[in-house]
């Protein structure tokens, strides 16, 4: 069976037009991961003043924004670099030697 030739046209162009977005898709997304805890405060921290407030967070960086009331523990109301970064520290503290453990089974 052949295919009228507007028809054909009309598939191959549409499936030319899925690979830029497919590809565009992924290249933001790792762009994203990329990013250090530094560059996506500095994105997310629209007023410049190096406190990220919860609506701030919530707009730009959301991570921050679940945990907020967490890395806030001084009610501030709003948290800086090192307080992300000291909350960061207590996380992997906190769940490193459950990890370790799990990956140290007896062995018989």
């Amino acid at each position: 069976m052949r295919l009228p030739l507007p028809l054909a046209a009309a598939c191959s162009f549409a499936v030319a037009l899925q690979a830029p977005i497919a590809v565009a898709a992924s290249s933001t997304a790792k762009s994203h991961a990329d990013q250090t805890v530094e560059q996506r405060f500095t994105r997310a921290n629209t007023a410049h003043d190096g406190h990220l407030t919860l609506d701030q967070a919530k707009a730009g960086y959301p991570t921050i924004a679940r945990h907020f009331d967490a890395i806030d523990r001084d009610k501030k109301g709003y948290v800086t670099g090192d307080d992300i970064r000291a909350y960061y520290k207590t996380q992997r503290t906190l769940h490193r030697p459950a990890a370790s453990a799990a990956h140290k089974e007896p062995r018989s």
